[in-house]
């Protein structure tokens, strides 16, 4: 024990090793989850204004709590996912070389000539619409079915690793659905909505230069519908919009691996050796430090004055502190990787034809189960 911790009482971190994480894996009477969290702060200090995701219909995603505290989603869990899941792609001319690429497979689809899509760009991974639309489905749904008749999740880690970290839903085909194992989301505590007030000045006056007459000016002036206004040719005033937020209480950013999920997977060849990878994609993927420029008005950083911590949460709810680090991670990913052996990298190609025939699949579909009703 550290000086610190006999003078503070504070519990020293376990120290992970690679042994200690294979256990986990897939001992029952191991952890439930491990979790962090984070306390973010606006790089303009406490009380920086912060833009939250603004939603159709909605604008921004604030809940109210019994005592009237409004908690707002700074970002959500699937947007946290789609940040991260990035992390694995090989380098491009936009990225620089990334060692982190080869612990999975990398699968461009060929979308038209020079342009590639990553596979780790696809929003509902292997469940994806532009998955059916490749030549690639048939495996796809072939690792699906699998996983449905034998609960054997090998083949979808062989072929897109992270659906297992992030969680997949084919549910417009197989109906096959696997958990997110890792699970990030922000949140900020004790908000107050701001609004915002703008007017839009033309750098000239059009109607002085004939372009239209005053008529047609003052017609335009105020009316946001006018072609002259959404063009840009007359004043246009924007009246009370959303304009982000205040936290008075913490922003925080929670991650959370969850280790029943993990257990859950098996292989008839070797269940322990899949969910070693896949933990150790999902360390890596809950361990890597983010970019904290989320949107236009929202940029965080840690608050280097509350240093987040891993902590493993036990069955009965108690925490033990972890000495968890990005590079104990990515240290245990690639033994674990290289003991199940990465699937092989391969081009798919996007088919318009597939496409089609899928969008008249689910008319033809929608069509019968309206049948069935009537």
């Amino acid at each position: 024990m550290s000086e610190t911790s006999r003078t503070t009482g504070e519990v020293p971190a376990m120290e992970v090793t690679d042994e200690l994480l294979d256990k986990w894996a897939s001992d029952p009477a191991g952890p439930v989850a491990l979790h962090l969290k984070q306390r973010l702060i606006p790089v303009e200090g406490e009380g920086g204004v912060i833009f939250p995701p603004t939603y159709a219909d909605i604008g921004y995603n604030i809940d109210t709590l019994s005592d009237g505290t409004q908690v707002a989603t700074i970002d959500s869990v699937g947007s946290q996912a789609n940040r991260i899941e990035p992390i694995f792609k090989e380098a491009s001319d936009h990225h620089p070389p990334n060692a982190l690429a080869a612990l999975v497979p990398q699968i461009p689809i060929n979308v038209e000539d020079g342009k590639n899509i990553s596979i780790l760009d696809a929003g509902h991974r292997l469940g994806d619409a532009i998955i059916r639309s490749t030549d690639i489905w048939e495996e796809a749904r072939a690792a699906f079915e699998r996983f449905l008749k034998v609960d054997d999740a090998a083949a979808i880690a062989k072929l897109a690793p992270t659906s297992l970290v992030f969680g997949v839903w084919d549910s417009r085909d197989t109906s096959a659905k696997l958990p997110r194992i890792v699970q990030s989301v922000v949140r900020a505590w004790d908000v107050d909505v701001l609004t915002r007030s703008a007017v839009y000045a033309p750098p000239a006056d059009y109607a002085d230069l004939a372009v239209f007459s005053e008529e047609d000016k003052a017609k335009a002036e105020g009316d946001s519908k006018n072609p002259l206004a959404k063009r840009g040719f007359v004043h246009v005033p924007a009246g009370s919009v959303l304009g982000g937020v205040v936290a008075r209480g913490p922003i925080i950013r929670d991650v959370t691996v969850n280790l029943v999920a993990l257990r859950r997977l098996d292989s008839e060849k070797n269940g322990d050796r899949l969910r070693q990878y896949v933990f150790g994609l999902s360390l890596v993927a809950a361990t890597v430090p983010l970019d904290g420029f989320l949107r236009q008005g929202c940029l965080l950083t840690l608050n280097p004055s509350e240093i987040g911590k891993w902590e493993a949460v036990r069955r009965d709810g108690t925490r033990a502190p972890l000495n968890l680090t990005p590079e104990v991670a990515q240290s245990y990913a690639r033994r674990a990787a290289n003991l199940f052996g990465v699937g092989p990298n391969k081009t798919a190609r996007f088919s318009k034809e597939k496409a089609r025939a899928d969008v008249a699949d689910a008319g033809k579909k929608k069509q019968k189960d309206g049948k069935s009703k009537g």
